[in-house]
């Protein structure tokens, strides 16, 4: 369970993985159109895009197993359990977000969101 001023700090320390992230997002989805259209790329073959696919898997990885939920990589959108009046909640950050600035109750998922 996160506190929203612990959610926070952990996001921020997350930044540089999370930015790490997006770009190797980026370069798999276009190494993987360029093979998938002319068979090869600048980028590499097929045994780049297995590299970067197991570099973007374990990073989520990681991410997860400090706890922090990930609900979808693109665009990335992480929750940190949290609580607020009692209530289970979910700190939310969607990535473009600047911070956390959003929750979400547990029961409702992403459609709930709230700002903090």
């Amino acid at each position: 369970m996160f506190t929203l001023d612990e959610a926070r700090t952990r996001l921020a320390a997350l930044m540089p993985q999370l930015e790490e992230l997006i770009g190797v997002r980026a370069d798999l989805a276009e190494l993987r159109a360029d093979l998938d259209t002319g068979g090869h790329s600048e980028l590499g073959g097929l045994a780049e895009a297995k590299a970067l696919e197991a570099r973007l898997y374990a990073g989520l990885e990681e991410i997860a197993d400090a706890d922090i939920e990930v609900k979808g990589f693109a665009p990335l959108l992480l929750d940190f359990p949290g609580e607020l009046d009692g209530r289970a909640v979910r700190w939310c950050w969607l990535e473009g977000d600047d911070g956390i600035d959003w929750y979400h109750r547990s029961d409702t998922g992403f459609a709930g969101r709230r700002p903090c």
